[in-house]
């Protein structure tokens, strides 16, 4: 099942996509969000509450939101692929592995949905692409094992963490790169997690301008799905509708020779096997 957030006719809402459309469900359930749905009871029985639903509005009549819009936490995974790691080495970076998930907070601001602008701020020109897989968290919990991780995952989706790399490198930290507003896209829509086995690998490829910058799969993460969970549970108290950016892959703009950064007019597409593609033009901030 394929569940998003959009705006339509004056409010945001959110549905279920049925084929080429979407049909309603906050008014037909009584949850006011996506994130509210997916902490209730009646999360567990959604396959029977779209039964014999049609779809009321066509995707291309609404505007996407972020999957999870105002999200508690958005998490993300830093060097998680070891073919980014390789490359950032390549690049003249030294850093070593890391022997617990390096990690770092998104806030939902700073999010921007299916076919929504990603924005270059006014003060960089160095705006990188960085196509990633999302978990949204279904079941809350503290100190999850992550035997029994995956259990708490609600569903996917796909995430661009576009980052603006001279802040990023500001400091040790990187949060002031990773955080500009309307950088991080998110959807088209989350994919219910009964629709994909626990642990299969994914195809992922990130395309700039339609040509292939990104292709690698999720089976190269060097911490995996129920490890991320896990270690973020040890820190916070995860919560139904938080969001895991799973880190990227080999092939940002960055680590080329010359490099290479986005810039107006661009689009970027993010594209994971099993899920769906994420759109988005670039645009100068105003």
């Amino acid at each position: 099942m394929k569940l998003l957030s959009y705006h339509l006719a004056g409010r945001d809402t959110w549905g279920v996509v049925l084929g080429d459309g979407v049909a309603e469900l906050a008014q037909r359930t009584g949850h006011a969000t996506l994130a509210d749905f997916i902490a209730s009871a009646d999360f567990a029985r959604r396959d029977a509450l779209v039964v014999g639903l049609k779809a009321d509005a066509q995707l291309g009549d609404i505007r996407f939101l972020p999957v999870i819009p105002q999200p508690e936490k958005i998490v993300c995974a830093v060097r998680n692929y070891m073919d980014h790691h390789q490359e950032v080495l390549a690049a003249g970076m030294q850093r070593e592995l890391s022997e617990e998930p390096p990690i770092f907070l998104r806030v939902w601001r700073s999010q921007t949905p299916h076919n929504g602008p990603i924005v270059r701020p006014r003060v960089s020109e160095t705006l990188d692409w960085e196509g990633e897989l999302a978990v949204v968290i279904g079941q809350g919990g503290r100190d999850i094992a992550e035997a029994d991780a995956f259990n708490h995952v609600a569903g996917y989706s796909v995430y661009n963490d576009a980052s603006v790399r001279e802040w990023q490198f500001h400091a040790k930290q990187i949060a002031s790169g990773k955080n500009f507003e309307s950088t991080g896209g998110f959807g088209p829509w989350m994919v219910t997690a009964d629709e994909i086995e626990p642990g299969r690998q994914l195809k992922l490829v990130t395309r700039l301008n339609g040509e292939t910058v990104q292709s690698s799969h999720t089976g190269h993460m060097i911490f995996s799905i129920p490890k991320l969970i896990a270690y973020a549970s040890t820190i916070f108290t995860l919560v139904p509708g938080d969001v895991i950016a799973t880190g990227t892959p080999a092939g940002v703009g960055w680590s080329r020779k010359p490099q290479w950064f986005m810039k107006p007019g661009d689009v970027v597409e993010v594209e994971i096997e099993a899920i769906g593609t994420l759109r988005n033009p670039v645009v100068a901030q105003d």
